[in-house]
């Protein structure tokens, strides 16, 4: 067994930048998992540029923006172990890996970050009749295809789903010189930032509909089209508004899924929600020592947010590995009130410090000048102005703990004002 202070679980955004952080922080005794054969996690596929403009003030590609890191991993001298498969970890935080140089190789850690990312949501998920040809594939799995492999999956196309990846696949298709016939989109709203939609699809006249979806797909060996629909707004099927496109390919954007399989294993609390961990504001689990970060905590909107969540994680491990301590006083649970679809951290522990803490949350539906609101035995301690809240789009609320008198707290959008 093999001693090792600080674990990082996933060499993608979020564990690249809270190895680094860690190493300056002073924890010398770290290690870097990856189970793929290089470092950068999803970054390596996405060749568009638009990264790095809130951390590096600067716009760089995929590829480009996981450099970054990757260079300053072998700069700090960060050990790092890639083709390396996390087995199971205890709640001990007894690490179990495989790899083929290597075998079984067992790890005992005095603390973990989480920070293994997401994965897409596949068609079994979304349970769509009709055939099952070649032709039918994930957003990311059609950008692999494009951008690493150098494969074009076909000549035409719907996508359905207006999640990010999606949308920038409708424009490096385009630009590949496929035909995209259309994004369908169940919700009444887009599902990828705003940016996105004017850069990818308004740019190239590909057309966004909204409140529809892919009702049957057809073909023996190869897609050979869909039938759409429209929805009304209990989400039922339209039967007048079907209409078959004919296409070769159908590509799935409809959402993205944290891999927690293994922190499930661990028994850690989980919000059903999010998918992820439940953590408290210094991104902890409900395992003393074990954090979560990036897109295995929740689904974010720029990497570079990724990125400073990493940075958090690597901070409070930090602090926790030096026995830096603030006694808790007192756990304050955070609830998604009226409008909002959940919230994180889903715990405030208060210490002898009085601090400002960041709420960060989603709305459910798309609301325009309205107050966000933080409540506590009914009274207001924390209220921000909205423009505009999409729930394409991460918001955050500043809250002191000072304010907090009781043991809950909840978020959500005050409709009165």
């Amino acid at each position: 067994m093999k001693l090792i202070d600080l674990i990082i679980i996933g060499g993608g955004p979020a564990g690249l930048a809270a190895a680094c952080q860690a190493k300056e922080n002073g924890i010398n005794n770290i290690l870097l998992l990856e189970r793929e054969n290089v470092l950068g996690g999803i970054l390596k596929q996405c060749i568009h540029n638009g990264f790095g403009l809130q951390y590096f003030q600067k716009e760089l590609t995929g590829p480009e923006y996981a450099n970054e890191f990757i260079e300053k991993i072998h700069k700090l001298k960060i050990p790092y172990k890639v083709n390396t498969m996390v087995l199971s970890i205890q709640p001990n935080k007894t690490i179990i890996t495989s790899s083929k140089e290597e075998g079984y190789v067992v790890y005992q850690a005095k603390s973990i970050i989480l920070a293994m990312g997401c994965r897409e949501r596949p068609r079994g998920a979304i349970r769509i009749p009709g055939t099952n040809p070649s032709g039918i594939l994930t957003a990311g799995t059609a950008q692999k295809f494009v951008n690493i492999d150098g494969y074009i999956p076909g000549e035409t196309c719907v996508i359905l789903g207006s999640g990010d990846i999606g949308l920038i696949m409708a424009r490096r298709l385009t630009l590949e010189g496929v035909k995209v016939k259309a994004v369908c989109e169940f919700q009444p709203y887009p599902g990828g930032l705003s940016r996105n939609i004017e850069q990818c699809l308004i740019d190239y006249n590909i057309p966004l509909m909204l409140s529809h979806t892919v009702v049957a797909i057809h073909g023996k060996k190869r897609v050979t089209g869909v039938t759409i629909a429209k929805v009304d707004e209990h989400f039922n099927i339209i039967e007048n508004s079907k209409q078959e496109i004919a296409c070769d390919t159908l590509l799935l954007s409809v959402g993205l899924i944290p891999e927690n399989e293994l922190t499930s294993q661990m028994g850690i609390k989980m919000d059903q929600v999010t998918s992820g961990a439940m953590v408290n504001q210094t991104l902890e689990t409900s395992i003393k020592g074990v954090f979560a970060c990036g897109n295995v905590l929740h689904v974010h909107d720029l990497v570079d947010y990724v990125t400073m969540e990493g940075n958090r994680a690597a901070n409070y491990a930090t602090t926790y590995l030096n026995n830096s301590k603030n006694l808790m006083k007192k756990r304050i649970t955070v609830i998604a009130d009226k409008g909002i679809r959940y919230v994180m951290p889903q715990y405030i522990d208060i210490g002898e410090k009085n601090e400002k803490i960041t709420i960060y949350f989603r709305s459910k539906e798309i609301y325009r000048e309205k107050n966000t609101i933080v409540k506590c035995q009914k009274k207001i301690i924390s209220r921000h102005k909205n423009l505009r809240l999409m729930p394409a789009e991460m918001e955050k609320i500043l809250v002191k703990t000072e304010d907090i008198s009781g043991d809950t707290i909840y978020v959500g959008v005050d409709t009165n004002d």
